[in-house]
């Protein structure tokens, strides 16, 4: 059976395509295909306040198109969520009346809390240690949600308007970046010695880039890769380290959260499962169509 899932993030819109394989008692996911389309929709969003009928425009294209790529799937169900940029967007409910009127798709705009929850609640947890403490980072453009878990329970879970394409612009406070670190610390003391889970496209790419593939990412490794990347233009980060255009200039402040997150909470290892938000959208669908279904054995 096939699931689809959209994301419509600050940086990025996103149409995940996931298989879902029941076998014998058993249950994997399996990725089929992901469009992904650079809108930047946290530019308009953080710095305008509005999104500009130019992104607008772009946005409903690529909504018609991801809506007959459906069409032609044969998917159970679809869900589309919007996060930061269309949250911060005054005409955020003009938009969401416009793809629905226009490309036939119902959007959900979901808060910070809801959306660490759906990509916390549905991630792989087969590998963790059910003793073991760990901080969940998913890094945006205009937020990173953070989920504390500890001795395989949620303890700690929190949004902050902090994000690559808001720390580009220079769109964070100062006092409210303290906030940030100092949350991080006091929700870390005691807990003993923490993993973090990382997730959002700079982090997988930050994790690609270290050639760590299948092992945990150090702090170390991690803060010289991030030293590497910030001694390039953001030009030559495309012409010589191979990165997309609308990647090199975010992956920087991406580097710098999660080097913050990790400092402040004593992490010297970070895993990337390579799940985020369209993922966790999947898990979700499925949860509610085996609810639904009859009841029989797999």
């Amino acid at each position: 059976m096939k699931f689809a899932s959209i994301d419509i993030g600050s940086n990025a819109v996103r149409l995940l395509f996931c298989n879902v394989i029941e076998d014998r008692g058993t249950v994997s996911f399996k990725k089929a295909e992901l469009i992904r389309i650079p809108l930047r929709l946290g530019e308009d969003a953080f710095i305008r306040k509005r999104i500009t009928r130019q992104k607008a425009t772009r946005l409903i294209n690529t909504m018609k198109a991801f809506k007959h790529l459906i069409s032609v799937h044969d998917i159970i169900d679809y869900r589309a969520c919007a996060t930061a940029a269309l949250r911060a967007a005054e005409n955020r409910d003009e938009i969401i009346k416009r793809i629905r009127r226009e490309a036939g798709l119902e959007v959900r705009i979901i808060d910070g809390k809801t959306e660490a929850s759906i990509i916390y609640a549905h991630h792989s947890a087969g590998q963790l240690d059910k003793n073991g403490t760990y901080m969940y980072v998913d890094i945006g453009g205009g937020s990173t949600e953070l989920t504390l878990i500890y001795k395989g329970k949620s303890i700690a879970s929190k949004s902050f308007n902090i994000g690559t394409i808001l720390l580009l612009y220079d769109k964070v406070d100062k006092d409210y970046w303290l906030e940030f670190k100092e949350w991080i610390k006091k929700v870390s003391q005691g807990k003993g010695e923490i993993t973090a889970i990382g997730s959002g496209g700079n982090i997988n790419k930050l994790y690609k880039m270290s050639e760590k593939k299948g092992k945990p990412l150090p702090y170390k490794k991690l803060k010289q890769l991030s030293a590497n990347i910030e001694s390039y233009s953001p030009k030559d980060r495309v012409k010589i380290l191979g990165l997309n255009p609308d990647r090199a200039d975010v992956i920087v402040p991406a580097s710098k959260i999660l080097l913050t997150v990790m400092k402040n909470a004593g992490i010297q290892n970070i895993m990337v499962p390579e799940i985020g938000l369209s993922d966790g959208i999947v898990r979700g669908l499925y949860q509610e169509y085996k609810k639904k279904r009859p009841s029989r054995k797999i």
